[in-house]
């Protein structure tokens, strides 16, 4: 994040936010460009609250991302770095402009003190346009947090401690990228974690493999691959639109018209796994064209068993497949994991996102305990008024209209 003189706080860039953003924008784009959404923010830890000078501080930065603007010299990296792009929407990227009265940003104070409360969050516009909010929104939520409420630690020892996390990765054979823009403590953070990790991939160049960062512009700064995919949104939205029965299906099919050759690991947790699966072994074909699966919520360690029954029953060499962890992951649960795939032969990756970018520990506990990120998310609410849900594997962890929910599970037999 950039500090402007008026100590707003903005992203580094416009590519400062996830590379799925960017490929989901462009599938938004060409199959859904009139297409109306909101976005919710949910802040899940209930005890924890924010302060009404933080609120003001998120408020005046929200005014000021219209600034933003991809630059020709961006422009020309992305034409590079992600063939997949086409000239038309990296057109379309250098024109963008985020429209700050999309979002609309309250403040609910506590009963018993009107100096703390709760952000009520929304954006609201065109899919096409709003996608962009999510990510850039919530890590300069979490920079204002950290500026301006909780301000119990320093910089001490981050790049030393990711540069001691991605050697043992590496060292391990793990083969892993960097997620953690969202929840990201600061800017600056995530761009010593970048440091520490590009210096260990370079000392150990032969074991285990550093693939890159979902964050763009910290792909371009490090000189690493940008990485990511699709985010649940793509699916939720197709489910509100055209029906649930077989909405993963729908959705890697028109995944595929836009990126028929690239981009393919799917994420399987939208309306559970299992639900996935059923189409999955209805489509061969897809099974066999896409390069794997993403793993989001749930029990991690059932997870390889049960793909490799899947992939079996359609008489697919699961062992040519990826499967790609990326949910609350740190260097002990990657371990377990990577050793488990290589047990059952799968290959795995890992994408590592709030225990690289936002691992601190307080001042005052001598370094004795934690210092939490927020636990907050920024979900797909409705898409053309339809309202739009997630069940993920913890099934007791629902997000959307309650309703729905009940009626996709019933679709789903959950």
């Amino acid at each position: 994040m950039s500090l402007k003189p008026s100590n707003t706080i903005l992203p580094a860039s416009l590519l400062d936010t996830d590379l799925y953003k960017l490929t989901m924008q462009q599938a938004v784009l060409q199959h859904f460009a009139d297409v109306q959404a909101t976005y919710h923010f949910t802040h899940r830890d209930k005890n924890v609250y924010f302060t009404r000078e933080c609120f003001e501080h998120f408020k005046l930065s929200v005014t000021h991302f219209g600034e933003l603007r991809l630059t020709d010299a961006e422009k020309e990296w992305l034409k590079a770095a992600c063939p997949y792009f086409t000239s038309e929407y990296l057109q379309y990227l250098s024109e963008y402009q985020f429209k700050p009265d999309q979002v609309h940003v309250e403040f609910v104070s506590r009963p018993d003190d009107d100096k703390w409360g709760r952000l009520e969050i929304d954006a609201i516009g065109p899919w096409a346009e709003t996608i962009l909010w999510e990510v850039p929104l919530m890590a300069c939520l979490s920079e204002i947090y950290f500026r301006t409420v909780d301000t119990d630690w320093n910089y001490d020892g981050q790049e030393e401690n990711a540069y001691h996390k991605g050697e043992t990765l590496l060292k391990a054979g793990c083969v892993f990228s960097e997620f953690g823009t969202r929840r990201r403590r600061s800017f600056h953070t995530h761009d010593l974690v970048m440091h520490g990790l590009v210096r260990a991939s370079k000392d150990y160049p032969d074991q285990g493999r550093l693939t890159g960062t979902s964050n763009v512009h910290l792909a371009r700064l490090h000189n690493v691959a940008p990485v990511g995919t699709i985010a649940h949104e793509w699916y939720m939205a197709i489910g509100a639109l055209e029906g649930y029965a077989h909405a993963n299906d729908i959705a890697l099919r028109l995944w595929e018209a836009v990126y028929p050759d690239q981009l393919h690991i799917a994420l399987t947790d939208t309306f559970s796994t299992e639900a996935f699966y059923k189409d999955f072994v209805r489509n061969p074909d897809i099974a066999r064209k896409w390069t794997g699966l993403r793993q989001d919520s749930g029990d991690p360690f059932v997870y390889a068993p049960r793909a490799k029954q899947i992939y079996e029953q359609l008489g697919i060499d699961y062992r040519e497949k990826t499967i790609v962890f990326s949910d609350a992951l740190n260097v002990e649960k990657v371990l377990k994991l990577k050793k488990q795939c290589d047990a059952v032969g799968f290959k795995a990756s890992f994408g590592i996102g709030t225990s690289f970018s936002n691992d601190f520990k307080s001042l005052s506990s001598g370094g004795a305990k934690v210092s939490k990120a927020l636990n907050m998310v920024i979900k797909l609410a409705s898409a053309n008024g339809k309202p739009c849900v997630k069940i993920s594997d913890e099934l007791t962890k629902n997000t959307g209209d309650p309703e729905t929910v009940q009626l996709v599970k019933t679709i789903f037999g959950l």
